[in-house]
């Protein structure tokens, strides 16, 4: 059996992890030993002080605290040498736009390292010395990079090998192929007088796959114009709901 994926989260509030990733399919591959998590608490690094400082007020003014950068990188090399192949990503409003195509090259590495920050975020030079990748999840700004760490930790668990019973269930997943998914029907037939579409039960497998390309191609060109200018095939389809 292969080693397990390394995943380590180096934050101020290692209670918060692994948090929902044992449970589910991620916590069933924790269980099987596909993935190992490690957290390393960064007041664990704290400078030797009587309040046991991990922040500071920036300079140039401004509001809040930074973490600085005499904590955080020798927390983050420490948690490098005991992985050293893993690639180091730092949760940021600031950092590139989270996709699939960053959780499968981050899934073929030999493990992540998460780093949370938190208050107005980390000294610039610890980024500089001790970071690869700066990644934000979405166009909005949390209270630390937890919550974060966590969606991009299980889009990375998706992709390592046996974490997912059918390797299959991520080729028709959104972003897979340009395209957000077809939308999905099951039992009851008709509930509150919307009907499952006849395609659907039609058994031609054909029929059903380009309905659920077409279907894609429309939900995409409706909701995300950026993914839909981007997927050069994409042509007028039918209305969806």
């Amino acid at each position: 059996m292969s080693s397990p994926y390394a995943l380590s989260f180096i934050t101020l509030f290692p209670d918060l992890f692994p948090g929902p990733l044992a449970h589910s399919i991620t916590g069933r591959a924790l269980k099987a030993g596909l993935w190992q998590p490690q957290v390393v608490d960064i007041r664990a690094f704290a400078k030797p002080d009587n309040h046991k400082t991990v922040d500071d007020t920036p300079y140039g003014g401004g509001a809040g605290m930074v973490l600085r950068a005499d904590v955080v990188v020798p927390c983050v090399r420490a948690a490098r040498a005991a992985n050293p192949g893993a690639k180091v990503a730092y949760l940021s409003a600031a950092g590139r736009p989270f996709t699939t195509a960053m959780a499968k090259t981050y899934a073929q590495a030999d493990g992540l390292i998460l780093l949370c920050g938190h208050y107005e975020g980390i000294d610039q030079r610890a980024i500089e010395l001790a970071v690869d990748d700066e990644v934000c999840v979405a166009d909005a700004v949390y209270t630390g990079g937890e919550i974060p760490a966590l969606l991009v930790a299980d889009a990375v668990l998706r992709q390592i090998p046996g974490v997912l019973g059918k390797a299959e269930s991520l080729a028709d997943e959104s972003f897979e192929h340009g395209l957000l998914e077809a939308p999905h029907y099951t039992r009851p037939e008709v509930y509150e007088g919307l009907a499952v579409p006849p395609v659907l039960k039609s058994g031609n497998h054909a029929e059903i796959a380009r309905w659920r390309q077409a279907q894609a191609m429309a939900r995409t060109a409706a909701r995300r114009q950026d993914l839909a200018q981007a997927h050069k095939t994409l042509a007028p389809t039918p209305k969806i709901r």
